[in-house]
């Protein structure tokens, strides 16, 4: 969470309303300087499954998403940015998949929603399957319906990048796995597209992207420029594809 006030409570309460109930919610703010502390309190208060860790500076997503995994209890998981929201049967379905078919790392489809709230029907449609190769060209992988089997592949952290680190999680889970991560097609969540997310700046995109390959994977610089024209027409020609008008669907 990073001055959350606006979006923290609806996010919260989507995870306190999942049909799954053994759940352990571990939020980490990153230095808010709005109400987002105080919001959270109220929730702490009626539920002893909320943990709170606040950092005591901006430290970034990666250190602060990892303290969440280090904090973390639970056999398996999952995350949430504080202005994003989980369907209520996310981690019932998701739980369910991953035991009936022998999976250590799985993804959904998910909705796309605006700053207000506002549903935009337009979904992201999951890949069945995601092996490593392909997790490569481009992160297919939604964060927040991403789910690993901590039990079997232990605690995988985030490199200390500044942005894209997650794709990197997801990376180092499948290839510690050994197995493609597998996509549950229905939309389990909804995801808040702001106007001040990397994903609207194309040039930052690709700058972040570029460093993925160079500083994260630690490749050459002629292997990481050569990975970046594959993400180029992967991200661009085909990865597109997966965004679906939902009324078509």
């Amino acid at each position: 969470m990073f001055n959350s006030e606006a979006y923290i409570s609806e996010t919260i309460s989507s995870i306190i309303n999942q049909t799954y109930p053994n759940w352990e919610l571990v939020l980490i703010d990153d230095c808010s300087t709005d109400n987002t502390i105080e919001i959270v309190q109220t929730f702490i208060r009626k539920h002893p499954n909320i943990k709170l860790i606040k950092n005591p500076a901006n430290l970034g997503a990666a250190i602060t998403r990892n303290k969440g995994i280090e904090a973390a209890k639970g056999a398996y998981i999952a995350f949430l940015d504080g202005d994003d929201v989980w369907k209520p049967k996310k981690l019932e379905t998701q739980l369910d998949f991953m035991n009936s078919n022998d999976c250590d790392v799985c993804f959904s489809s998910y909705d796309l929603m605006n700053e207000e709230g506002t549903f935009l029907n337009t979904q992201v449609k999951a890949l069945k399957i995601l092996p490593y190769k392909k997790l490569l060209k481009s992160n297919y992988i939604g964060n927040l319906t991403g789910m690993y089997n901590a039990d079997v592949l232990d605690k995988i952290l985030s490199p200390n990048l500044r942005k894209r680190q997650d794709w990197l999680l997801w990376l180092a889970a499948i290839k510690k796995s050994g197995k493609p991560a597998l996509g549950i097609q229905e939309s389990l969540a909804y995801y808040r597209v702001r106007k001040d997310s990397m994903s609207s700046n194309k040039i930052n995109l690709l700058k972040h992207n570029y460093w993925v390959y160079k500083k994260g994977l630690r490749f050459s610089t002629i292997k990481s420029l050569y990975l970046m024209l594959i993400f180029l027409f992967e991200h661009f020609f085909i990865k597109s594809k997966q965004t679906v008008s939902t009324n078509k669907i």
